[in-house]
């Protein structure tokens, strides 16, 4: 991607990162935007009734997406909701999804592994829905409806709004499915303007990543997603070793690598029924010398908070900006890695 030319307040440049700045800048926007599109329900279900489960099915980015989608899905259609490996229908026969709703999540809509487990369900059984950015992929193709994205294209590798987006849809998804969900998610967006999310009170954050030598994302239900896409982001952007883990999972073995060269983050969305294991996790961390930094938007602090996922979100697009001041601070370009491209092909 390097050199590509962009066209940003009328000025064109190709300046490190401007791809990524910009994309995230636009990430707010596409969130309310995408939630406020709900798709009617018989146009989503057709003719095959109520789910009995919820699957979803992604790589990278969208697969982070997925995991805040399935924990706001058990909690509020009351289904069981989680990721089948694509593995299962690209290297395997496939499994049996009679009366399953399965979502394949892609910004591109384009690798041949999901495309398979797009096919692979609709051959089980399941209703198939694909959350996709770009039109007519195929993807989009072998699902039996589609809900758009509505990112716009996105340049950059390290894919912001578009993973902004694919949660925005998983949410315009379950307003579908849950009248009381969508009355409530019309509440928000009522309320809320551009401008409220990605709000976030943490000077030094940039530096802070920049001058560690390992960190681990700690986050739990919907915010376990968010840590999941924000430790990838610091692997891509940064080329800093960062993990991944459930507030609870983190203090069995992954508390032995507690050190100074450890820097952890944790996400926190306010839920007061997880306040005492973000607790533990963060003076267990602190005391065994890692430097620990706990992170909360404004919109959690609201006196009535939305819904786990938007608060995923809001993390998402208030981090993003500062993984991109970090890469810059260590001289790499965001947009143009030596290593990555925007379409990864797996089997």
């Amino acid at each position: 991607m390097a050199g590509d030319m962009v066209i940003d307040d009328d000025r064109t440049t190709d300046a490190p990162g401007a791809l990524m700045r910009r994309e995230a800048g636009e990430a707010a926007g596409v969130l309310l935007r995408r939630m406020a599109q709900v798709p009617a329900r018989d146009a989503l279900l057709g003719s095959f009734g109520a789910p009995r489960a919820i699957y979803t099915i992604a790589r990278g980015s969208s697969d982070a997406a997925c995991t805040v989608f399935n924990y706001e899905a058990m909690a509020q259609l009351g289904l069981p909701a989680t990721t089948l490996p694509p593995s299962v229908f690209s290297l395997g026969g496939g499994v049996e999804l009679e009366g399953a709703l399965v979502v394949a999540l892609s910004q591109s809509g384009a690798s041949a592994d999901l495309v398979a487990s797009a096919r692979g369900a609709v051959a089980g059984g399941a209703r198939v829905v694909a959350i996709t950015n770009v039109d007519g992929s195929e993807i989009e193709a072998q699902a039996h409806h589609r809900i758009p994205i509505l990112a716009g294209p996105e340049r950059a590798v390290p894919a912001t709004k578009s993973v902004v987006g694919s949660i925005a849809g998983g949410l315009a998804l379950m307003s579908s499915l849950s009248p009381a969900f969508a009355a409530a998610q019309s509440a928000f967006l009522a309320d809320t303007k551009a401008a409220d999310l990605g709000q976030l009170d943490a000077p030094g954050l940039d530096q802070a990543i920049t001058g560690a030598r390992h960190i681990y994302v700690i986050g739990r239900q919907q915010m376990l997603g968010a840590a999941q896409e924000i430790a990838l982001k610091i692997k891509e952007c940064c080329a800093i070793h960062a993990e991944a883990y459930s507030a609870s999972e983190v203090l069995h073995g992954p508390l032995q690598l507690s050190s100074p060269r450890l820097l952890t983050l944790i996400l926190d969305d306010g839920d007061p029924r997880l306040q005492n294991g973000l607790d533990t996790a963060q003076d267990r961390f602190a005391r065994a010398g890692a430097q620990v930094i706990r992170l909360r938007t404004s919109l959690a602090m609201r006196s009535a908070r939305p819904c786990g996922a938007v608060l995923a979100a809001d993390m998402l697009i208030a981090l993003y900006p500062q993984i991109l001041a970090a890469a810059l601070d260590l001289g790499v370009d965001p947009d143009s890695p030596n290593l990555l491209k925007k379409v990864t092909q797996t089997t």
